[in-house]
């Protein structure tokens, strides 16, 4: 069991659906004057607990709320009654009259279809309570048979609609996204299925399909996939089968116009099929049959129908109120003019203006950028660097460092002398020039000479030049064999196994003959002894 809210507790499920599984519950205790119908403890009661995308849905808690009045007023003797609305945590559930009997499709289904005057009278019914509630504002948007309870009473079938109000709350712009339509497909109607604004008129679809199908067994449009009877909602017209009576399809070819303002009001609905059950019974009067002939003057369309409501779009951004003018969104890019005195430099700068040389000449416009000139200015820091070739038998770094083998049958390059100074000021005098050209200097870092290497000694051959991977083991093996063979020679030889064998007895019978014999002879060893 599992306690939804204060006031109920879950006992066990009774049928799961699109948007939600049916529970019957007890009630705990005495509901609040938030619900409608107060309740005792202990009252059994049916409550169907919302699927967690629709409880999580920020849309649909908020249509839930905003909605509970709606809900709980619409009372109507065919119209199972809302009792109670449960808002706990991420928990959505609806407590509802708990109704006694199949549904209708599954009644369809053990029973077979219905005759004419039946499902005229039944639908009838089922007319009276979208009467009431579109009165109310309220469309179903989802009717079918799965959705209309039946219960026995002595006076006959009495159909109690559920789940109204479950499409209004589902239809939210988190959940209605991927489906096109909040419906079945095989009794949704051609404008819910186009996304065309939808009013009343598509309950009187549904019931003009759930009428066709007490009669029939079956829907009038069907196919293998949703898509494909979609498609035969907008496009086919329904044919009428040979076990419909004329007025009574007069009914059904109204109620399922593509148009939706050529369809009846659920009102004249209702009364249009009374007409017919009266007029195509066995005991109908001329008066009956002429009325049920001509129940098309009956079946008006609604003046008024009720609207669905929109799905509210998200609210758009609110802007906090200014005294000043509206910024045109078009208008360029704004610059905030300079504040500094008069003559500054302009306060994003950062590097400084580069100074220029008085032995440089004026930069022209079209010259080098000053920054162009970074190499010269180094050779100007760097003009005290005072340059000195250094022998390479004193170098220090020279005893630390690897020395650089010279390839084997490479001709030795003569030394080079070393370069002369390419960066030096024009304007002045070169100090430390190299020493002139006709005297080489020695190579820096000249390779060691080459020593002569000591002849190889020859390999010596081993004693097993072919290496055999676990040869040890196979010597070790052939060793245990031969001193196997050794050891079972020996006992063949020295014990009395041949005489054993010879004799032909069992190993338990020799075995006791040895030990007779070996306490014979203990026997014999202590005898000799005592004398």
């Amino acid at each position: 069991m599992r306690p939804v809210g204060s006031k109920y507790l879950l006992e066990e499920p009774l049928g799961r659906g699109a948007t939600g599984t049916v529970w019957r519950a007890r009630q705990r205790e005495t509901a609040g004057s938030e619900a409608a119908v107060p309740g005792q403890p202990g009252e059994t009661v049916a409550i169907k607990v919302l699927k967690e995308e629709l409880a999580n849905d920020a849309d649909v808690v908020m249509r839930f709320l905003r909605e509970r009045s709606v809900l709980l007023r619409l009372t109507h003797p065919n119209i199972v009654r809302t009792r109670d609305l449960v808002v706990e945590g991420d928990l959505l559930a609806l407590v509802m009259d708990l109704i006694e009997g199949p549904d209708l499709h599954r009644y369809i289904r053990e029973n077979g279809p219905m005759t004419p005057v039946a499902a005229a009278l039944l639908t009838a019914q089922i007319a009276d309570a979208l009467a009431a509630s579109h009165a109310d504002g309220v469309v179903h948007r989802d009717l079918k048979p799965a959705n209309v309870l039946v219960r026995e009473t002595a006076d006959g079938m009495h159909p109690m609609l559920t789940d109204f109000g479950i499409a209004r709350l589902a239809d939210s712009p988190g959940l209605t996204r991927t489906h096109e339509f909040v419906g079945t497909p095989a009794y949704v109607a051609p404008e819910s299925a186009e996304g065309r604004p939808q009013t009343s008129a598509v309950d009187i679809y549904g019931a003009g399909i759930l009428l066709y199908e007490l009669v029939t067994g079956r829907p009038p449009f069907a196919g293998g996939t949703a898509l494909e009877v979609l498609h035969r909602h907008l496009s086919e017209e329904p044919q009428r089968p040979g076990n419909i009576p004329e007025p009574l399809w007069t009914v059904i070819e109204r109620c399922l116009r593509k148009n939706p303002d050529e369809r009846p009001s659920a009102e004249n609905l209702a009364r249009g099929l009374r007409a017919v059950a009266e007029g195509v019974g066995v005991h109908a009067t001329p008066a009956q049959i002429a009325a049920a002939a001509g129940v098309g003057a009956l079946l008006a369309p609604d003046p008024a129908p009720a609207p669905v409501p929109a799905t509210p779009d998200a609210d758009p951004t609110q802007v906090l109120p200014s005294n000043a003018a509206a910024p045109d969104p078009n208008a360029a890019t704004n610059v905030m003019p300079h504040t500094g005195p008069a003559g500054a430099g302009d306060p994003t700068s950062v590097m400084p203006p580069v100074p220029q040389r008085p032995d440089e000449a004026p930069q022209q416009p079209d010259g080098p950028h000053p920054w162009q000139n970074q190499m010269r200015a180094a050779r100007d820091r760097n003009e005290q660097t005072q340059v000195q070739y250094l022998d390479p038998d004193q170098d220090p770094l020279r005893r630390r460092r690897p020395q650089r083998q010279v390839a084997r049958n490479q001709p030795q390059q003569p030394p080079q002398p070393p370069p002369h100074q390419q960066y030096a000021p024009q304007q002045h005098p070169q100090r430390y020039a190299p020493p002139p050209p006709q005297q080489p200097q020695p190579q820096r870092y000249a390779p060691p000479p080459q020593q002569p290497r000591p002849p190889r000694e020859p390999r010596r051959r081993s004693a097993n030049p072919m290496r055999i991977p676990g040869l040890g083991c196979l010597k070790g093996c052939l060793f245990t064999v031969i001193i196997l063979f050794v050891a079972g020679w020996l006992i063949w030889e020295l014990s009395p196994l041949q005489d054993w064998l010879d004799t032909s007895k069992g190993y338990w019978d020799q075995l006791t003959d040895w030990m007779s014999t070996v306490t014979d002879w203990i026997g014999d060893l202590g005898g000799d002894s005592n004398a």
